[in-house]
């Protein structure tokens, strides 16, 4: 992409990204690129899977970039459509998480200024960043930021399911109420081809370093090194759970004796309880599942 060339561009707005406090960005975003000369497909839909659909068929039409207006539910529509296509993802963060563009480089907390630096974007060869393909069933999903499969997950699941508060704290007061009923889980996995039995608190696997609004879960991750950064925290107690935890905003965490890092390119994860993989925050569903890292597989505007 050029500063001379004129572009189709296809806007996929969440309209309850933020739970609706960020309605009029959309509409800006739109009328920002198109007072930058090109030509643009607004899609708004009342619930995302009316969303999905629509951004699929344009993509299938055809357009020049794909951009989502929102939080990671929205990266994570965009990538499971663009993913292993020319492409390219922008993303202009309105959500409560944001960690894909945290993860980017791309402001946060500043719609305007996030709005300018897609329009900016659109002038510049896209970055090309990998991505993770999840196997689960007869089904494949495609992940950008980190996919959850233990305790984490839970706490996602349930923080979902709540409408207040209406921000990233949501999660760490999810967090404290499934506190209440953590067990370590005994998982099975073949990381690399090579099986491990592994009784574990929670099982992440990241291309990106963030999850629920900036936990820094995985402070080593890299977004193009073609490898993924599997997190484990092995059996603790309750007590050492809520002490560690806290690090995980610093990335410091990463020094405790129950953590562990383990870079792999396919991981494969099965565990004795019903857990349900999520990734970038959508539901992806339960366990078994495959995740493996296909470099290059995303292009994204920055």
């Amino acid at each position: 992409m050029t500063a001379a060339d004129h572009h189709r561009v296809t806007v996929a707005i969440n309209p309850n990204a933020s739970f609706g406090r960020n309605r009029d960005v959309g509409p800006r975003v739109v009328e920002a690129i198109q007072r930058a000369g090109h030509t643009v497909a607004m899609l708004r839909e009342a619930n995302y899977e009316l969303l999905r659909r629509e951004v699929e068929h344009a993509v299938t039409a055809g357009t020049d970039a794909l951009v989502v207006v929102g939080g990671d539910g929205m990266v994570s529509l965009g990538t499971n459509l663009v993913a292993g296509t020319d492409i390219p993802l922008g993303i202009v963060a309105a959500g409560t998480g944001n960690d894909m563009a945290r993860g980017l480089g791309l402001p946060i907390g500043d719609t305007d200024a996030a709005t300018r630096a897609l329009v900016e974007a659109l002038t510049r060869k896209p970055r090309v960043i990998d991505a993770a393909r999840v196997k689960h069933g007869e089904l494949t999903t495609w992940y950008a930021a980190v996919l959850s499969a233990g305790f984490d997950a839970v706490v996602n699941e349930r923080a979902n399911l709540m409408t207040r508060p209406r921000g990233a704290s949501r999660y760490i007061i999810a967090l404290l109420r499934e506190l209440v009923t953590l067990s370590a889980v005994q998982y099975r996995m073949v990381i690399d081809g090579v099986p491990r039995e592994v009784e574990g608190m929670l099982v992440a696997v990241a291309n990106n370093t963030s999850l629920g609004g900036g936990m820094t879960v995985a402070p080593g991750a890299l977004l193009d090194d073609g490898l993924l950064d599997v997190f484990i925290v092995h059996r603790i107690s309750r007590i050492e759970f809520l002490r560690v935890f806290p690090r995980v905003f610093r990335g410091t965490h990463t020094t405790h004796p129950a953590v562990e890092f383990v870079r792999a390119r396919s991981v494969e994860i099965d565990a004795e309880d019903s857990i349900v993989a999520y990734a970038d925050g959508e539901r992806v569903g339960p366990l078994p599942i495959r995740v493996d890292v296909v470099p290059g597989a995303l292009k994204v505007l920055v």
